[in-house]
């Protein structure tokens, strides 16, 4: 299966048959195998401090975990370029969070909000990634780590 196939497959299942994404309101913005970028709009459902109004830290965090699996998944692929969609659908069913620090740098406030990530290791058992959240003024607003496991 060509790489566009397995990416546009990897946007659908984040966006429409993970429910707690489409609760949250994800969006993928970007999606190759070396960019991702998920964004999703600020709503008084997602407010943590009703007195600031700002994002919730477990919606931080959700959007967080999201992109540093998308990232590991992408990495996935990279290695696995030529091989049959069986093989890498088999990889991507185990893939599963086994570690996740974030950092929150400053209150979530915005219109929007934009995840992005990177890898830091793609192994053949642990990926590691790096990921950010902006919000419409480009502000950083958290960072994270996460470890996954792909394999």
């Amino acid at each position: 299966m060509p790489k566009e196939k397995l990416l546009q497959l990897l946007q659908e299942i984040t966006e429409e048959r993970i429910p707690f994404n489409k609760l949250i309101g994800m969006k993928v913005e970007k999606l190759d195998l070396d960019n991702i970028g998920i964004r999703f709009n600020m709503r008084p459902e997602l407010v943590g401090n009703f007195m600031r109004g700002n994002l919730h830290g477990g919606v931080i965090s959700s959007v967080l975990d999201v992109t540093g699996g998308m990232v590991a998944w992408t990495g996935i692929m990279k290695k696995m370029e030529g091989r049959s969609f069986e093989e890498i659908a088999e990889k991507f069913a185990k893939i599963g969070t086994i570690d996740l620090r974030v950092d929150y740098l400053r209150p979530g406030l915005g219109k929007y909000f934009v995840a992005t990530g990177s890898i830091l290791r793609a192994g053949n058992k642990l990926s590691v990634t790096r990921m950010e959240l902006h919000n419409d003024e480009g502000i950083l607003i958290a960072v994270g780590t996460g470890s996954y496991v792909v394999g």
